[in-house]
């Protein structure tokens, strides 16, 4: 239908809309503060949903099809990301409250816009969506413990002193914005599939939205703090995503997975879920007010260079796939 077709351009062009709001943001606050703190974790409750919404058990069992390349996805995001953003955050020099936010970015699942280009880049959709999820939902687990554990350890060389870290709180907040909207979604393209059928044209494009909404509204509401703080902060979030992207695809192509599935691992590993470690530094680390201001920054880049990957892959050699399945 017309109307399908109309939305799922406008989704796909997600980089767009990232950068013209941002800039828009940033300079014309008004233009975003309009926005309200307390409707963050509704929109990312929103964009989770979506992305259950194109979920069935199908996409499960696919983690039981090529388990060695679905585990070396996961276990960069969770053991690659953390780290490197603990280190850069410890070569530039930050602020405690600009490593509390670069250590929820590296510790956040990755986001749902990183499916958007794995499709425009025509890579393993199949996977992608499959990584995805499952780093979605061991989130409700490890994000909160390993930020925990690196915010303790950085505060603690830092000062002297651990910042106390509400691990429970942490963990409540990403089971109620991540885990509950996520199954809601799967449950309801199981029992309703013929009504979900329906809408899932449109939702993708209502998830963009709400991650510009937010993105938007931290980069006004945190304007002079962000032009103040130097380019430090902008080069360490800038580096981290590169080296996300980088070492994603060539440590998947040194152990041996195939180009087209390090190029989507590359993604997954490169493009953090930055609305949730906003929401979880604004919620849970009240005390230290500009570490909502990394992930803000960090949704913008990794838009900016995702959207240069998919352009680079649909033109390099063999970047026109066609398959979507994937196998070890």
């Amino acid at each position: 239908m017309p109307g399908e077709k109309l939305f799922i351009t406008l989704a796909n062009a997600f980089p767009v809309w990232v950068v013209l709001g941002a800039g828009l943001a940033l300079w014309e606050p008004a233009t975003a503060t309009w926005f309200q703190p307390d409707w963050i974790p509704y929109f990312l409750a929103l964009i989770m949903l979506s992305m259950g919404l194109t979920l069935t058990a199908k996409d499960f069992v696919r983690i039981l099809e090529i388990p060695g390349t679905i585990l070396l996805g996961v276990g960069l995001q969770y053991l690659l990301m953390p780290l490197v953003a603990f280190g850069l955050a410890h070569l530039f020099k930050l602020p405690i409250d600009f490593i509390i936010g670069l250590v929820l970015v590296g510790c956040s699942p990755g986001g749902t816009a990183s499916n958007v280009v794995c499709f425009i880049a025509k890579l393993n959709v199949a996977l992608s969506v499959t990584l995805t999820t499952c780093s979605t939902l061991l989130a409700v687990l490890m994000t909160p413990l390993l930020t925990t554990w690196l915010v303790q350890s950085a505060s603690e060389s830092l000062t002297g002193t651990a910042v106390d870290v509400d691990t429970l709180g942490l963990l409540k907040k990403t089971f109620v914005v991540v885990i509950l909207p996520v199954t809601g979604g799967i449950a309801l393209n199981h029992f309703f599939h013929r009504w979900v059928a329906r809408v899932t044209a449109y939702t993708p494009f209502l998830a963009v939205l709400s991650i510009v909404f937010i993105v938007d509204f931290i980069l006004a509401a945190k304007k002079e703090a962000i032009l103040e703080s130097g380019m430090s902060l902008l080069w360490a979030v800038v580096i981290l995503h590169l080296l996300g992207f980088l070492l994603g695809y060539g440590l998947s192509r040194s152990l041996g997975i195939r180009d087209q599935d390090a190029r989507t691992i590359s993604v997954e590993v490169g493009m953090q879920n930055s609305g949730l470690a906003t929401e979880l530094a604004r919620s849970n680390f009240t005390a230290f007010g500009l570490a909502t201001v990394p992930g803000a920054i960090s949704a913008l880049t990794h838009c900016i260079l995702g959207s240069l990957l998919a352009g680079l892959s649909r033109l390099a050699p063999g970047g026109n796939f066609a398959k979507t399945d994937s196998r070890d």
